[in-house]
């Protein structure tokens, strides 16, 4: 698994959908990179966060919605 090629991936699905639900742009990334797993997927996320490239947030009932920053 190629982690520049999941980032570009998950901007890709971001870009196209707006604001994605975590559950659903994982299963978005999985469809492309069968081996991704769920924690790999979770530390990828939380690196382009800490790039600013994205942002989680907390939703009700658990649930977290990610979206490209504005730049």
């Amino acid at each position: 698994m190629n982690e520049r090629l999941v980032t570009t991936t998950v901007v890709d699905a971001l870009g196209r959908n707006g604001a994605l639900y975590v559950n659903d742009l994982y299963k978005s990334v999985h469809k492309l990179h069968s081996d991704m797993e769920k924690g790999a997927f979770e530390e990828i996320l939380m690196l382009m966060e800490l790039q600013g490239l994205l942002r989680v947030y907390k939703m009700p009932r658990g649930k977290r919605k990610a979206e490209l920053t504005k730049g």
